[in-house]
């Protein structure tokens, strides 16, 4: 979804490019500046289509995550991808309607956007740094050391049943040696290849578990103040893009399509 972002960015660019780079003088008499402007035929329906994937994309997420709307048929993790891909092209399309033209009503619109998006960046690195359920529920601290549990108990089975006698007593010291090191040691206890590719994915998993772990409760508190920042500047967004209709039509601008 990231590729159709910046392939949409870029064709965006491209194609109104020469309008764009014109002069906010000078663009009434460029000859095709009834096509591009905001109220124009296609400015016009990049907002609207903008317009429509930003509520589609936060109403469908608020519908699953706080009413569980389609629960049984989209698992949450995934419809938060869908709600970032929606929530990143809108905006874009919005931007591209504006014509990289800002001012009064429409400005705080704008910055509130751009605000929403880039807390939206800052909240999914947060969101991928604590360990969740494959339907995207948030693990408690309990949870997630009983999962790293089971891995060490996994990768110590697997250890003796190709007769390597166990876990190496270095392995799980707070100064951990690198993982070529555990390569070289699986080498030379005649671990075979299958066995030691499979050990080596569950030492780098233990030790992503164990990082979380460690920083899991400061980044479920930074999750939540997240949150506080979040939410306010998309509903600022939102009264304002209303406005910003309201007036419009009470311009007398139209439907066009």
């Amino acid at each position: 979804m990231a590729v159709i972002v910046v392939a949409v960015t870029l064709y965006l660019a491209y194609t109104g490019y020469d309008y764009y780079q014109t002069t906010l003088e000078e663009r009434f008499y460029h000859p095709r500046h009834d096509w591009f402007k905001p109220s124009g035929a296609y400015g016009h329906g990049l907002g609207i289509i903008g317009t429509l994937m930003i509520i589609v994309g936060v109403g469908l997420y608020i519908a699953r995550k706080r009413y569980n709307f389609l629960g049984r048929f989209i698992r949450l993790k995934y419809l938060l991808e869908f709600h970032i891909f929606l929530c990143t092209l809108g905006p874009i399309l919005v931007l591209f309607h504006t014509a990289f033209k800002f001012g009064g009503i429409v400005s705080i619109a704008f910055w509130s956007m751009v605000a929403v998006v880039l807390s939206g960046v800052v909240g999914r690195f947060i969101y991928i740094q604590i360990p969740r359920t494959i339907e995207g529920r948030a693990l408690g601290l309990g949870e997630v050391q009983a999962l790293r549990g089971s891995l060490v108990q996994n990768l110590r089975s697997t250890l003796a049943v190709e007769g390597a006698g166990g876990l190496p007593p270095w392995l799980m010291e707070d100064n951990r040696p690198p993982v070529g090191k555990m390569r070289s040691w699986l080498r030379s206890h005649g671990v075979g290849t299958a066995a030691r590719q499979e050990a080596l994915r569950m030492l780098r998993e233990e030790r992503t578990l164990s990082r979380r772990i460690a920083r899991l409760e400061t980044m479920q508190r930074l999750f939540k103040y997240w949150h506080v920042a979040h939410l306010p500047f998309a509903l600022i967004m939102l009264v304002i893009v209303i406005l910003h209709v309201g007036i419009t039509l009470a311009f007398g601008y139209k439907w066009i399509f």
